[in-house]
């Protein structure tokens, strides 16, 4: 069975005048991608007016509320008390986002009440991987 869960949270958006702007965020975590978050953003906040969804590692979300942690387009670390900044790169720029971290902490034990860590099953994330690694040949 498919279980899919919501968290809408406020964040706050550094600007390049390093001023915060409130941003509506909604956190998602589906069983059918288990080894993955979603952070939804609404179209005003994007370059051409659509709705953002930047899809990463739940495990990099757990480790990065501990501790600076990723590689690539999405690195997560603590951002004095309280707050985890969730940086998101692009080739247009980069965003800094800045979380409560007991919403992001919230979210985690909700997520793990849908599949536990460790406990993800890989054989539907390597399916597809597979399909879309042999579907552009």
């Amino acid at each position: 069975m498919y279980f899919a869960l919501e968290q809408p949270t406020g964040a706050r958006l550094l600007t390049a005048d390093d001023e915060e702007l409130s941003v509506p965020v909604t956190l998602r975590y589906t069983s059918a991608d288990p080894l993955a978050v979603h952070f939804v953003f609404p179209p005003w906040i994007s370059l051409d007016g659509d709705e953002v969804t930047w899809t990463f590692a739940r495990g990099l979300l757990e480790e990065g509320i501990g501790c600076a942690a990723g590689v690539g387009n999405v690195h997560v670390r603590p951002s004095g008390t309280g707050r985890t900044a969730v940086e998101f790169r692009a080739p247009e720029g980069v965003a800094v986002v800045l979380f409560e971290t007991l919403a992001l902490h919230r979210f985690l034990l909700r997520s793990y009440e849908v599949t536990e860590p460790g406990g993800e099953p890989l054989e539907p994330a390597l399916e597809r991987g597979l399909a879309d690694l042999l579907g552009s040949v």
